[in-house]
């Protein structure tokens, strides 16, 4: 008589074996596929520090032109004040059409125009400005330089206040004052590459989490070998969940590779959490992703309508989830309805993890709700495979 508690581990292993087996057929399939492992390794290599390196976020070095129409000291003073990293003096114009006129070229952004008496009407207590005009076809750039040139403005003419009071107070100030003192944490320098080339990360899990195992399947249909899989030994679960392992390997894989190659020794982000922990994370991301993946395959009939899926469902994804946009300056709609996208939990868990060194303790609760949008999302893609080929 054959014992009931020898046969469940037996079957255990044998359903452990098919897994493995189906998981190495589809990284078999998948190291074939020469370009698409070639593009897969440049977005996680080299279009990782074109991200970061390339596109500059921050106000840096804007050509400032200006027309100095009272050549005084305090003129000059206000002048010096525009200074690196922020503004780059390229000169002075002796008409301001001239300055106008280079605006309109492009070859200058900024043209700081200070008209004449300024330096009399300073010191007569008279009201006197000066004329920013800024050249906002780049516009997060030209707001930034507007920006900045009002504060340098205000400090300027706040410190003139300041010196008037301590004259008149021989130089003892009587007077309380509020000192605003910044503290900036978990990013001190205010790098903006660290942020860039994190984020070009996120974008590229996200892509390839959703399309690797959604094309991975819908080849299988395209090919009509998902039927000889359905009649083999395998049981649906497995087909699914092994494209999920395989593809889940990869992306891990390659998000290893961008956080030794690129994101450490060229861009100096730190991994002040632990890395164990993000890549478990990782891993369960890439599984809830992949559950989308996999639901878009059950409704599509070839990997050009996948595409087309992926397009509406990752861009609002990735331009809603907080990744380029703050996620608290998002409409409440919107903020709900991205409740239902599991980057904009795993965006909390990466900076959370890379840049804060937290844990589990404050991350249960995004953790929580990845996981259960990756067993739903699953579930119902599991569903519609066992429907679709009953």
């Amino acid at each position: 008589m054959i014992s009931r508690v020898g046969i469940v581990p037996e079957t255990a292993r044998l359903w452990v074996v098919r897994l493995f087996a189906m998981t190495r057929k589809e990284l078999l399939q998948l190291g074939r596929d020469v370009p698409l492992l070639l593009f897969l390794i440049y977005s996680f290599s080299l279009s990782v520090y074109v991200s970061g390196a390339g596109i500059a976020m921050q106000l840096t070095n804007a050509s400032l032109l200006v027309h100095d129409g009272d050549h005084s000291e305090s003129s000059r003073e206000l002048i010096h004040r525009f200074r690196e990293p922020y503004f780059r003096f390229d000169g002075e114009v002796q008409d301001p059409d001239d300055g106008l006129r280079q605006l309109d070229q492009g070859t200058a952004m900024v043209l700081l125009d200070i008209p004449p008496r300024f330096h009399e009407s300073i010191h007569g207590r008279e009201p006197v400005s000066v004329q920013l005009q800024v050249d906002t076809t780049n516009a997060p750039q030209g707001l930034s330089a507007a920006a900045y040139a009002a504060r340098i403005v205000g400090r300027f003419s706040f410190d003139l206040a300041l010196s008037r009071l301590g004259a008149a107070s021989d130089g003892n100030m009587r007077m309380p004052m509020v000192d605003s003192a910044h503290r900036v944490w978990f990013n001190q320098d205010q790098d903006e590459t660290w942020f860039q080339s994190i984020s070009h990360i996120l974008r590229m899990i996200t892509l390839f989490a959703f399309l690797l195992p959604a094309a991975a399947l819908v080849r299988e249909k395209e090919h009509g070998t998902v039927e000889q899989l359905l009649v083999s030994p395998v049981t649906p679960l497995q087909i699914m969940l092994s494209k999920v392992l395989a593809m889940t390997l990869v992306i891990l894989a390659a998000t290893v590779l961008a956080t030794v190659s690129v994101l450490k020794p060229v861009f100096g982000v730190p991994i002040r959490g632990s890395a164990v922990l993000f890549l478990l994370l990782t891993a369960l991301y890439s599984f809830t992703t992949a559950g989308l993946g996999l639901f878009a395959a059950t409704i599509t009939k070839n990997q050009a309508q996948v595409g087309m899926v992926a397009l509406l469902v990752i861009s609002p994804m990735l331009l809603l989830s907080g990744i380029t946009t703050p996620f608290g300056a998002m409409p409440s709609w919107v903020q709900t309805l991205m409740a239902l996208s599991p980057l904009r939990y795993y965006i909390d868990i990466t900076y959370g993890i890379l840049l804060k060194g937290i844990g589990l303790d404050l991350l249960w609760d995004s953790v929580l709700a990845m996981a259960l949008l990756g067993g739903t999302m699953f579930g119902l893609g599991m569903w519609r495979f066992r429907r679709q080929f009953a």
